[in-house]
């Protein structure tokens, strides 16, 4: 799973960055909202964890932001500690919210429980391990690549959106990926041998979705 970390404390980021490692995350570091935004972009990020008062762009922002692009849970960070402040986060899109001082175990703690709150994603006779990061189907593990995993997990967080092959390649290749587009169908040929044509639909000229219809 990756973690995003943002905070213009300097002790603050490493300290939570050593939590999170310890407990065998990947984890991204900003100094400020607008580096937070910039790693969000290039990055599949499962959690961020966003401090509210940075510099550039506040935590707010950061947050309401990522909730509009994707299904990223965020725990804002504050120094603030009233009850207006909670709500206000809370309305921004934020999954939790934690004042500081905070005990950096209780924090993992309930990161771990946000990222397992949709752990197991059940599609027909599939179930998708999103924290074990393996796809089953009729309870036998279909043994996707690291690739073929992510293109799935992106369809599942992405459910009723048509994907054009240059997004999936941007997501799940990275915006540094400049090979071509039609690696997307490789891929995407390649896992539906192992989870069954019927889960992900084509469209014709415009890319990939997945099929609802037979959840």
């Amino acid at each position: 799973m990756n973690i995003l970390i943002a905070d213009d404390e300097p002790y603050m980021l490493k300290i939570l960055n050593a939590y999170f490692e310890k407990e065998g995350f990947t984890t991204y570091q900003a100094h400020d909202g607008e580096e937070a935004l910039h790693i969000f972009y290039n990055h599949k990020i499962d959690l961020a964890v966003l401090d509210w008062m940075m510099p550039k762009v506040n935590g707010i922002e950061v947050c309401t932001e990522i909730k509009k692009q994707s299904k990223t849970k965020v725990l804002l960070l504050t120094a603030k500690g009233e009850a207006e402040d909670e709500l206000i986060a809370l309305q921004s899109g934020a999954d939790e919210y934690m004042s500081k001082p905070f005990d950096p175990r209780i924090l993992i703690v309930r990161s771990k429980k946000m990222l397992q709150m949709d752990s197991l994603i059940y599609i027909g006779d599939l179930k998708v391990d999103m924290t074990g990061h393996k796809i089953f189907r009729n309870e036998k593990d279909v043994q996707a690549t690291n690739k073929e995993f992510h293109l799935m997990r992106y369809f599942i967080e992405n459910r009723g959106v048509i994907i054009s092959r240059k997004a999936l390649l941007d997501q799940v290749w990275g915006f540094d990926y400049f090979g071509e587009e039609r690696t997307v169908d490789t891929h995407i040929r390649r896992l539906r041998a192992k989870i069954g044509d019927h889960v992900i639909k084509t469209h014709r000229g415009m890319g990939y979705s997945l099929d609802e219809t037979h959840e």
